[in-house]
Parts: C-alpha cells; sequence; structure tokens
C-alpha cells in the first residue's frame, strides 16, 4: 500500500521547486505521481468528487477568459450530463492562490480548477517551453502548440508530473505592460520602475534581460501593490487588464508581446479515475469544445475591450519601438539558461518548427 504522508511530502518538495532548477529523477517523479493520484482518488471519494456538483477554482475576476472558459465548460458538463453534474465558479482566488489549487487539485482537495500556465510550470517545468519569451507570437501559434503533437507531449508530462490532468485551455492573448509612469516604448524606459511578476523564474528573467529587477509578487496582491505604489507596472492580456479594472491604477500600456498567456484547465488524475467511463468521456469532450470557444472569444472580443480600455477608461497604448527588435533581442537571449527544465535545446526547435519559424534562431 502507498504511504500517503510520503506522497503529501512528495508533492510538496515539487511545489518549492524552481522551474529551471528542478532535478527530479524519471523514477521518483513517476513514484510521486503515481502515488498522488492513487491519495487523490481516495480523498475525492471521501470530499465527493462524483457528486452533483463539482467546484471549480479561477484565479481571475469574472469577465476574464478564465471565466468563460470555466463558465462554457460548466454549461457544457450540465448538458451532456443531463443535469445530473453541476460546476460552481469560484473566481478570484477564493478557493486560494492559483498554485495552491493545483496543489489540492493533485490531491483530490479541489475538484477544477484554470490557472496561468506560469502556475504550473513549477509542477511541470517541460510545460515552461510555452512561456519562453517571444515564442508564440499570437493566437495561431498558441492553438498549434496546446492541440497539436507539442500539446500532448505537455499533458503526458503534466500527468507523469504532478498527477494532473489537462481538459482544456483559455486564450487569453499577448501580455502587454503596463505602468502608472510614462510611455514605454523601448527597454530603457523601464530604468527607475519597479514591475510586478509573476513567480516564474522564466518571466523574473526577461525583465532582468531588460535591464529592470522585478517584484514577484502573488496574483492576490497586485491589485492593491499597484494602487499603493508599492510597484509601478505589471503585465497582462487585455481581457485580463479589463475584468482586473488595472485601468483604475495604470495609465499606460505598451502593446507588446513577450509572452502569450494561457490557462489550462486542470483536474486532479485521482479525481478523473474515480469517475465513471461515461464521465470521463463527457468532461473530455467539454474539455475540447470549451477549448474551440476560448479561442474563438478572444478573436471576438480583444480588439473591443482594447478600444474601451483607451475610449472608456483613459489608458494610452504605445507601440514598442522598432518592432519591438530591441525588446526580442535581449529577451530571447535568456533561451539557453531553461533548455534543462524544458528538455533541451531540441525541444525548442521542435516548438519553432511547428510554427514555420526558423530553428536556427535557437542558440
Amino acid at each position: 500500500m502507498i504511504d500517503s504522508t510520503q506522497t503529501l511530502s512528495d508533492l510538496r518538495l515539487l511545489t518549492r521547486t524552481g522551474v529551471s532548477r528542478t532535478s527530479v529523477s524519471r523514477t521518483s517523479a513517476f513514484k510521486s505521481s503515481l502515488a498522488v493520484a492513487v491519495a487523490a482518488a481516495s480523498l475525492s471519494m471521501a470530499a465527493g468528487a462524483n457528486a452533483a456538483t463539482w467546484k471549480m477554482a479561477l484565479g481571475d475576476a469574472a469577465g476574464g477568459t478564465q471565466y468563460e472558459l470555466g463558465k462554457t465548460f460548466a454549461s457544457l458538463v450540465e448538458e451532456k450530463s443531463g443535469g445530473d453534474i453541476k460546476v460552481d465558479l469560484f473566481p478570484n482566488g477564493q478557493l486560494g492562490s492559483e498554485q495552491d489549487t493545483v496543489n489540492n487539485a493533485s490531491m483530490g482537495l479541489v475538484d477544477l480548477s484554470v490557472v496561468a500556465i506560469n502556475n504550473l510550470t513549477p509542477f511541470s517545468p517541460t510545460v515552461g517551453v510555452l512561456t519562453l519569451p517571444y515564442v508564440i507570437h499570437g493566437p495561431d501559434d498558441a492553438k498549434a502548440l496546446t492541440q497539436g503533437k507539442i500539446g500532448d507531449e505537455l499533458r503526458e508530462n503534466t500527468l507523469r508530473d504532478s498527477g494532473i490532468r489537462i481538459l482544456g485551455w483559455a486564450y487569453s492573448g499577448c501580455r502587454r505592460l503596463t505602468n502608472s509612469k510614462q510611455a514605454v516604448a523601448s527597454p530603457e524606459d523601464l530604468e527607475g520602475m519597479v514591475i510586478r511578476v509573476p513567480k516564474n523564474e522564466i518571466m523574473i528573467s526577461s525583465y532582468q534581460s531588460w535591464g529592470v529587477n522585478p517584484n514577484p509578487l502573488a496574483w492576490s496582491e497586485t491589485f492593491t501593490a499597484l494602487q499603493q505604489g508599492v510597484v509601478d507596472g505589471q503585465d497582462n492580456p487585455y481581457i485580463t487588464i479589463d475584468a482586473m479594472k488595472f485601468y483604475e491604477v495604470q495609465n499606460h500600456v505598451t502593446d507588446s508581446c513577450y509572452v502569450f498567456s494561457m490557462e489550462p484547465l486542470i483536474m486532479g488524475e485521482g479525481t478523473f479515475q474515480s469517475l465513471s467511463e461515461e464521465n470521463q468521456q463527457l468532461v473530455l469532450a467539454a474539455g475540447e469544445e470549451a477549448t474551440s470557444h476560448s479561442y474563438d472569444y478572444l478573436l471576438a472580443t480583444e480588439d473591443s475591450i482594447k478600444k474601451s480600455l483607451v475610449e472608456e477608461h483613459g489608458m494610452t497604448i504605445t507601440q514598442p519601438a522598432n518592432d519591438e527588435k530591441e525588446w526580442i533581442a535581449k529577451a530571447s537571449s535568456i533561451w539557453p539558461d531553461f533548455y534543462d527544465s524544458i528538455g533541451g535545446r531540441d525541444k525548442l526547435v521542435e516548438v519553432l518548427e511547428t510554427l514555420g519559424r526558423d530553428p536556427s534562431t535557437a542558440p
């Protein structure tokens, strides 16, 4: 019998490890993920994961792409189950931080969660290839990677590493830099500013390449930190800037695209395995359909939200200087620092080839 106490200890160890510094043997990772799945299954039965109502944790507020994905998934599950299964959404971190909900989902303490991709990376470092700066240029790239061979591999890796099953994806758009100080067109314009970033090594290193020492703050603290001047700026997609009402505390937006924001919809594998075969297929189908809707939703709404941020909320949008070339050159120089964690340079080459780009750009 697997020791569930050791299981939770192993999981916490994985949680504490850094993105690019994580080094877990294949045997240890497999043992941990198997143990977590077994523990999660027993916990989920006790917590009622097969009950008529499931709980879904969301880090963002209602109105963003996380909420849209969750709402669509919930509607599809209820429809496909003939009303037998309902999903209640808990936005704005009501059930804990995003990394907490990844941890809790793996143990069967949360049924479902939608989290930023950077908050899944500490649990499964190969997912970090999706957050390397300037690898993904837009929604078509994001769709090609998450819904193709690369996406299948990342789902398998996440299941192996953390006992988490990715059911679908929310597509939020390019992360745009906002600040309360001045228009920012080049990295030099960031001098003297304090920028909030997620607690993610790749994103921290990106800002360091631009000469900034960023402040990695929890998502739940971001609005207050901006409001009180603890930090001067942050980056997120237009849809998130609007949903979180950052326009109340930020004046300027740089129309950059160093990372394309995606949020996987996740369920603990133990919880998934505790479902009937019929309900497993129902959940997988609902995840696929909700993912397609999220892509269409982004294309249909981003431009109008961008326009409203300017016309209704008074934000000023600045284009990066020289087609963002200086930003790109500096940030892409950090790629080799993360080859070990993403699966090697060959993995990045495969990603670039999948996107139809020159693989020789990978140093």
